[in-house]
This record gives C-alpha cells, sequence and structure tokens, in this order.
C-alpha cells in the first residue's frame, strides 16, 4: 500500500509516489537564523524528521534538501544594530540549530544550503524573470508582478483577483489578507551589507531564496516541498509564482504543511512568558527524547498543544517503551513459540504501518505501540509468550524506533557506559554477598544520582536508564 499524504494544493489525500519511483526530490523551509530556534521551530522540523523517517522506511531514497535563510530583514536589521557581519551575526543561532538537530535527533538532510551561497543562482533567476517580462523596476528594486500571474493563489486558495494593482511590499513578511508585488531584489541601502550583481548592488528578498536553490539541487519539478502552515502564503504561494512563471512546470507535485504548535493552551509569545527553546525545557530537566516524543505525538495537520503535564507523560511513555526492551531482552521465557505471540507481533507490525501510511497518523501509530506492549506483557504474565516469540517482538519495537527514536537514552543522562554499570552492578552483588549491605547501597544511590536504576528479579539484577 502506498504513502498517503495531504496535499495543501489540491486539499486531498493523494498516494504518495516519487517522480522517478524511488528517490523523493525533497525541499524544506530551515530556520532564519536571527535567533535560537524555539520549540514552535522544532515542532515542523519534528515532523519534516518523521517525514523523512518513514519515506526511507518505506525503501525510498531521499534527495532532502534544507535551507538555511542567512540573510533577511531581521538578520540584516540585527546586524547593524550590532555592527558586525551578517556572517558573525548568523553563525552563533546556525550552529546552535544544527546542536539542536543533533539533540533531538534529526537525520541531516542530503544538503543544507545557505542562502548567502547562492546569490548568484538568485540573480540568474530574477533575470530569467525579467525576460519574461514578469518584473518591474522602481526606486532601483526589483518587483515581481503578480497580475501576470493568473494562478497567483492556487496555493493557499485564497481570490487575489480585487487586489490593488500595482501596490507594492518592500519586507520579506506582510499580513495573509494583503497580496502585494512583492520585492525580488533590493536596492543597496547606506550600512547594510550587499552584493554587487549585473541586475544590480543590493540583495535578495526572502522568496526569490528557496526558488533558487531548490531548483539548483532538485530541479524544475519537486516531489515534496514541505514546510509549516505560517508559510503557505505568502512565501510558498510566492515560490510557486517565480518558479512556475519561468519553467512553465509545476514547482512542487505534493505541498505539505505541519500546523501550528501553543503552550498550554495559548499562542507562544514572549510578552506572555511562554516562549521556549529546546535549552530552556532541557535545564528544566526533561530529557530530549520526551521533547521529541510529544512533538511528534500529535498528528503534523492537528494543533499540538505543548504543556508540562505532557512533557512528563512523554517522559512516562518513554519508560514504558524502554522498560517493555528491558523485559524482551533480559527475562527467561520457557523454550518454543507460541502462535498467538507471533500472529500479535504481525498483526500489530502492519497496523503500524498502516498508520504511519495513513498520512503519518503517528497519534494512531502510537496507540498500537502500546496496546500491543500492554497485551504482549499479560501473555508474558501468564507464560503465553515464549523465547521464540522475541525476535518478532524486537523487531516490531525496532521499526517504532526506526521512526520515533526514542529508545535510545542520551549520552548526557550518564557518563557512565554499559560496560561500567554492569561491572558496578556486579560489585553491588558481590557486595551484598559478602553482607557488606553499606557498599551495596552506596553504588545503588550512586547509579541512580547519575539516572541508572537497579531493578532486582528472580533472574537476577538488571539496569534501565531513566527516562
Amino acid at each position: 500500500m502506498p504513502i498517503r499524504l495531504y496535499n495543501t494544493l489540491t486539499q486531498k489525500v493523494e498516494d504518495f509516489v516519487p517522480a522517478d519511483g524511488k528517490t523523493v526530490r525533497m525541499y524544506v523551509c530551515g530556520p532564519t537564523v536571527y535567533n535560537f530556534a524555539h520549540i514552535g521551530n522544532l515542532r515542523t522540523f519534528t515532523f519534516q524528521d518523521i517525514l523523512r523517517r518513514w519515506l526511507r522506511a518505506r525503501q525510498l531514497d531521499t534527495l532532502h534538501v534544507m535551507n538555511i535563510t542567512d540573510v533577511d530583514d531581521k538578520i540584516i536589521r540585527s546586524a547593524v544594530q550590532r555592527q558586525i557581519s551578517i556572517g558573525d551575526y548568523t553563525r552563533p543561532f546556525e550552529d546552535a540549530f544544527l546542536e539542536d538537530m543533533a539533540t533531538l535527533r534529526f537525520q541531516r538532510p542530503e544538503k543544507l544550503v545557505r542562502a548567502t551561497e547562492h546569490i548568484d543562482e538568485m540573480v540568474t533567476l530574477i533575470q530569467a524573470l525579467t525576460e519574461k517580462g514578469m518584473t518591474y523596476e522602481s526606486d532601483g528594486s526589483i518587483y515581481y508582478r503578480i497580475a501576470k500571474f493568473p494562478e497567483y493563489g492556487k496555493l493557499s486558495h485564497n481570490d487575489f483577483s480585487g487586489m490593488i494593482a500595482g501596490a507594492r511590499v518592500d519586507v520579506d513578511e506582510y499580513e495573509k489578507e494583503n497580496a502585494r508585488d512583492f520585492v525580488l531584489w533590493k536596492q543597496k541601502k547606506d550600512g547594510e551589507p550587499s552584493w554587487d550583481t549585473p541586475i544590480g548592488d543590493g540583495r535578495p528578498g526572502w522568496h526569490i531564496e528557496c526558488s533558487a536553490m531548490a531548483m539548483r539541487y532538485l530541479g524544475e519539478t519537486l516531489d515534496i516541498h514541505a514546510g509549516g502552515i505560517d508559510l503557505t502564503f505568502p512565501h510558498h504561494e510566492n515560490e510557486i509564482a517565480q518558479s512556475e512563471a519561468v519553467t512553465g512546470k509545476p514547482f512542487a507535485r505534493f505541498w505539505i504543511h505541519a500546523e501550528h504548535l501553543i503552550v498550554e493552551g495559548q499562542k507562544m509569545s514572549k510578552s506572555l512568558g511562554n516562549y521556549y527553546t529546546l535549552r530552556d525545557v532541557i535545564e528544566m530537566g526533561y530529557q530530549a527524547e520526551a521533547v521529541r516524543y510529544l512533538l511528534a505525538s500529535v498528528p503534523y495537520r492537528n494543533k499540538l498543544n505543548f504543556t508540562f503535564d505532557g512533557l512528563k507523560a512523554a517522559t512516562t511513555s518513554i519508560g514504558r517503551l524502554r522498560n517493555f526492551e528491558l523485559r524482551l531482552k533480559t527475562d527467561k521465557f520457557a523454550a518454543g513459540t507460541n502462535e498467538d505471540a507471533e500472529k500479535r507481533s504481525a498483526d500489530s507490525l502492519a497496523r503500524f504501518e498502516e498508520a504511519m501510511d495513513d498520512d503519518l497518523n503517528t497519534a494512531s501509530a502510537l496507540g498500537i505501540v502500546f496496546e500491543y506492549i500492554r497485551e504482549t506483557n499479560t501473555a508474558m504474565d501468564s507464560g503465553a509468550f515464549l523465547a521464540g516469540n522475541t525476535p518478532a517482538a524486537l523487531q516490531f519495537l525496532s521499526r517504532f524506533d526506526e521512526v520515533f527514536d526514542v529508545l535510545k537514552p542520551s549520552a548526557a543522562e550518564s557518563g557512565l557506559s554499559d560496560s561500567e554499570i554492569d561491572a558496578l552492578a556486579a560489585e553491588r552483588n558481590a557486595a551484598k554477598k559478602a553482607r557488606n549491605f553499606a557498599r551495596a547501597d552506596a553504588i545503588r544511590a550512586e547509579l541512580l544520582e547519575m539516572g541508572i536504576v537497579l531493578e532486582d528479579t528472580k533472574e537476577g539484577t538488571r539496569w534501565k536508564r531513566k527516562a
């Protein structure tokens, strides 16, 4: 069964197959590196990671391009205020974003591309638009003439036929209700960085950046263009207008957008005191896996209410997952294979994959996983789960973690390797046998302080890292 994805362009859930049947050419809008990424941004990037992982899990290759917007109005304004270059201003925020990606276990795209390294491609695209009569110049800047592109509005499904002819906007972002001719190239201003090019001394507008970079690496028609719902208009609408006016071909076959994140039922804002970065949340004592789990747990087309109770519940859920994996790997089951347990594993795996194929229904997929854990634990307790059932159960758990990636604890949780923990657990057992209970208790307390929980069972001592 093919993957089915909701296409913003057609407003339908459609079967997705890459154009060449094998490699998904996917462009995603990355961060604008004028500040640290907040959890709302990270919700979108988590969705993009889940999408990428599931495409690959379904045996599709990916040519995944993510842009780094390192020149725009906000960046220019902040760099000028600090009297530093835009590179010096953006570099710490780009480095922080890459650290956040690693912390949340996002797979790296095949290409991370910076806007400032593709000025030539942007200039070439603007020249092509000018040759087709799609642009005009005003006060030294170059604008896109929306009236010349009759399909403008087809992505956002807005009717802009009544827009005021000749009205234009210079800023990169503007109100959704106000369609305007948008700037492609901004004339140089005193004190601002610029590039001396055949179309003038200036800098690009925000929208031209993504069109130029996407087509540079992925060709004239992409398989997937993804981003946050807030980018649908004007950014993605403008990308379509720019790209299709030059090529005469669809710019992207599928447009996929993630909904907003709210915090404790309210829009996130600094004024409300509910604006959080990943570093903020981790400093509060939550693990990165819990953040990843929570951000992935709600299907991407639904708004996500980020709450601290939700983070605690995510931590508990991860603990259940890890305890189940630990039990599978350490409990001593009777020999043989129970056919009912095998069928449960196979059926649950099939249902999990069907849920993920269904427009990445992560909530349904997680429900299937925990139903399976509950039923399998019951079978274990009653002796109806045998040693021969373990491989299929571990395979199902592995398939789950191929996408969600929360089973392995963060290295930061404990400075000890598995072998070092095993050695301390063995030392504790020896101390207990020697009736040196003070030393045994001290080892348990030492490990607990580092997030390692020891469990004494009839099969012996086992340990786990706290979620």
